[in-house]
C-alpha cells in the first residue's frame, strides 16, 4: 500500500482535492472520493487548464489543436489536510507529464524545478523567505464600487495608517487564530505578523527554506487567508493595487544559496566578506530583472503599485538596508547573508516569481557579471527602469533569450501569449475615469 493510501486511510479521509497551480496560481484539478484516488495512476486534465487567463478564457496556438490530456501524479510530499472542510478532506499538489514521460513545459512547478536542477548540478541549494502582504476588506458584491476596510471588533472600520501597530492587528484577532490554526495543520511554516502601512493591509512572513516547498506553502496560504477571512464576513485580497489611495501589496523573496557538501553560505567568504557570486548574483537581478517583469508584476493592476515613494520599487538599484531599492541586502550576519528582491507582487504565481529570481541571479554567475555601486541615498530621486504597463512588460520577457534558455521557450511563448490576451481583453473596458473625465469635456 502506497505512503499517501496509508495517509488517507489513517485519517479517514473521505475525499481528495487533486490540484496543480496555472499560470496565475489558480488551483486547477478535481476532487475525487477517496476510493477512486490512485497515486499511482493520477488523474487526467487537458493541457490548457495551465494557460487560462485571469477571466477564464483562452490564449489561441499555444497547445495542440487537439486539446490533448496531460497525466497528473500526486507529490506525496505535499498531501495535507484541509483544516476548514466539515468532513475529513485532503488536497495533494499534483506534478504534470505528458503520456511519454516527460515533464509538461508549461506547468509553472516544472519551470521552478528546472532552475533548481541548474543550482543542483553545481552542488548548490538555494534558501528563500517570502513576506507576504495582503489586504482585508469589506465583503464587495459589486465590482464597480472601491473597496472598503472591514469593521473590526470594536465596531468601526480601520481609517489613517496603522503601521506596525499592535492594537490595528489585535482589531481582527478572531481570524488570525483562524489563520494561524489553518496554517499549523496544513504545516504551512508561517512566522511574523504585522500590520503594513496601508488600511488593513496585513504582512505575513514563512520561515526560510527550501524553494519549492515554500512555492507550494504561498500557493496553499493564499487559499487558506482568503478561506478564513470569508468566514470572518470579509474578503483578503492578494490584488497587487487594490485601493487608489493605499500602498499596493508586495511578496518580497529573500534569498541565499547553500553549497550542499560544505553547507556554507555561498554569498560570504570565509573571512566574512560578501563573495564574488554574491555580487554576481546581484548583477544578474540588476541586468535581468527589467526583462522579467511580466513575472513578478503580471496582471494590468500590477503596475499601478511600481510608483514613487509608494514603498514599492521603481528600478533596479541595490543597497544594504535600502528599502527605496528594488534588490536590497539586510543586515545580517555573513551566515545568513541574502539578497531580498523587492519587485514582486503579491499577486505574482509563487512559483514562477522564485524561477525567475534564481534565475536572474544564475544567469548573474554564469556570465560573471559585476553590479554597480550600491546605492547609499534614495533611489525614488533614479529614472524609472520598468515598462509601465503589462503589454510592453510581455514583449520584453518575449525578447529575453537568456531567460527563455533558463525558464524554457515553450513556456516563454505560452506564458506571454497568457499576458497578450487577457491585455487585450482588459484594453476593451471603458474606465470610470475615462467617462468621468472625457465623456462631456474632449
Amino acid at each position: 500500500m502506497s505512503l499517501i493510501s496509508d495517509w488517507l486511510r489513517e485519517r479517514r479521509i473521505t475525499e481528495v482535492e487533486c490540484v496543480t497551480p496555472d499560470f496565475t496560481g489558480i488551483a486547477r484539478g478535481k476532487i475525487v472520493p477517496k476510493e477512486k484516488f490512485s497515486e499511482d495512476e493520477g488523474m487526467r486534465l487537458p493541457v490548457t487548464v495551465l494557460v487560462q487567463t485571469v477571466t477564464g478564457e483562452y490564449a489561441e496556438h499555444i497547445t495542440p489543436i487537439t486539446d490533448p490530456d496531460m497525466l497528473l501524479i500526486p507529490d506525496p510530499n505535499t498531501i495535507r489536510i484541509i483544516p476548514w472542510a466539515k468532513d475529513p478532506v485532503a488536497q495533494v499538489i499534483h506534478d504534470c507529464f505528458h503520456f511519454d514521460g516527460t515533464p509538461v513545459e508549461l506547468s509553472p512547478r516544472y519551470v521552478l524545478r528546472r532552475v533548481l536542477k541548474l543550482y543542483e548540478d553545481r552542488g548548490w541549494k538555494p534558501v528563500v523567505a517570502p513576506e507576504m502582504e495582503f489586504y482585508l476588506v469589506d465583503i464587495n458584491r459589486d465590482p464597480d464600487l472601491p473597496l472598503q476596510p472591514p469593521v473590526g471588533r470594536t465596531g468601526r472600520p480601520e481609517t489613517g495608517r496603522k503601521a506596525y501597530s499592535v492594537d490595528a492587528v489585535n482589531e481582527y484577532d478572531d481570524l488570525f487564530e483562524d489563520v494561524y490554526d489553518y496554517c499549523d495543520a496544513q504545516g504551512l511554516q508561517i512566522d511574523t505578523l504585522i500590520h503594513e502601512i496601508g488600511a488593513c493591509q496585513m504582512e505575513i512572513n514563512f520561515l526560510h527554506g527550501d524553494a519549492l516547498e515554500l512555492a507550494d506553502q504561498v500557493f496553499l496560504f493564499k487559499r487558506t487567508v482568503r478561506e478564513a477571512a470569508i468566514r470572518h464576513n470579509m474578503y483578503a485580497t492578494f490584488m497587487a493595487k487594490p485601493m487608489e489611495n493605499e500602498p499596493g501589496s508586495a511578496m518580497h523573496i529573500h534569498m541565499s544559496v547553500i553549497d550542499e557538501v560544505s553547507g556554507q553560505n555561498v554569498f560570504s567568504n570565509v573571512d566574512g566578506t560578501p563573495s564574488e557570486v554574491f555580487y554576481q548574483s546581484v548583477a544578474g537581478m540588476q541586468k535581468y530583472f527589467p526583462q522579467v517583469i511580466a513575472l513578478f508584476a503580471p496582471f494590468v493592476n500590477s503596475y499601478r503599485r511600481l510608483t514613487r515613494y509608494y514603498a514599492a520599487p521603481i528600478n533596479v538599484q541595490w543597497g544594504f538596508d535600502n528599502r527605496t531599492c528594488g534588490i536590497r541586502v539586510p543586515h545580517s550576519d555573513p551566515v545568513a547573508r541574502r539578497i531580498e528582491n523587492r519587485l514582486p507582487g503579491v499577486d505574482c504565481n509563487p512559483y514562477l516569481a522564485l524561477a525567475a529570481t534564481l534565475a536572474c541571479a544564475w544567469l548573474g554567475i554564469e556570465e560573471q557579471l559585476a553590479p554597480s555601486e550600491p546605492l547609499t541615498g534614495d533611489a525614488y530621486t533614479l529614472p524609472f527602469a520598468f515598462p509601465r504597463g503589462l503589454d510592453a512588460a510581455t514583449q520584453i520577457l518575449s525578447d529575453c533569450k537568456p531567460i527563455a534558455a533558463v525558464l524554457g521557450e515553450p513556456f516563454i511563448q505560452a506564458y506571454c501569449a497568457v499576458k497578450e490576451a487577457e491585455y487585450v481583453e482588459y484594453a476593451r473596458v471603458i474606465s470610470p475615469w475615462e467617462r468621468k473625465h472625457l465623456l462631456l469635456h474632449v
